[in-house]
């Protein structure tokens, strides 16, 4: 399991070409094409479902203990290669006409980044492999984004074929 810290405990050890991607608040998605140089954009749905959280992303959300939540996996690929792995949680009695399930390759950025009520909880970041995937990376990140009622986690890990592509250093 990830130990997530606060954004700031990791800038010491974060190179600032990482910090620019990590320390970001705007759509992923949208700096993800931007950088792709007119790459193919797709979002590759992994899983979508109701589950069981992780302990820690329950309790970033407030999920009691045993409570399932919706779960969604995905890859951020550029020209079919993934750049990114993300994971979504959300308490499910709050999932109520959002209609999130629906989303299929579609970016949830692409939705969350319209709504005029978003907020956005802190950044925090980890430098350990994520639970969900085998893809490895430098950094993920998290935060809990709240609009209507909803609260949802979003986590991002950056992947090593980015750093490659991008020339990032390894931190």
């Amino acid at each position: 399991m990830p130990a997530w810290r606060p954004l700031a405990a990791a800038r010491p050890r974060m190179s600032p070409a990482w910090w620019q991607w990590v320390a970001s608040t705007d759509s992923l998605t949208a700096r993800l094409m931007a950088a792709g140089d007119e790459k193919p954009f797709r979002v590759r749905l992994l899983s979508q479902g109701i589950g069981q959280p992780q302990v820690d992303e329950a309790r970033a959300l407030g999920i009691p203990p045993g409570r399932h939540a919706w779960l969604r996996e995905v890859a951020l690929c550029l020209d079919g290669v993934p750049w990114v792995t993300a994971r979504s949680v959300a308490p499910l009695a709050q999932l109520r006409g959002h209609r999130l399930d629906r989303l299929g390759e579609r970016s949830l950025g692409s939705w969350l980044f319209r709504q005029p009520d978003l907020q956005r909880g802190p950044l925090e970041v980890t430098e350990r492999a994520p639970h969900y995937s085998d893809a490895r990376g430098p950094w993920g990140r998290r935060s809990v984004f709240r609009h209507r009622g909803m609260a949802l986690l979003v986590q991002e890990h950056f992947l090593f074929a980015m750093a490659d592509e991008l020339d990032l250093p390894s931190r």
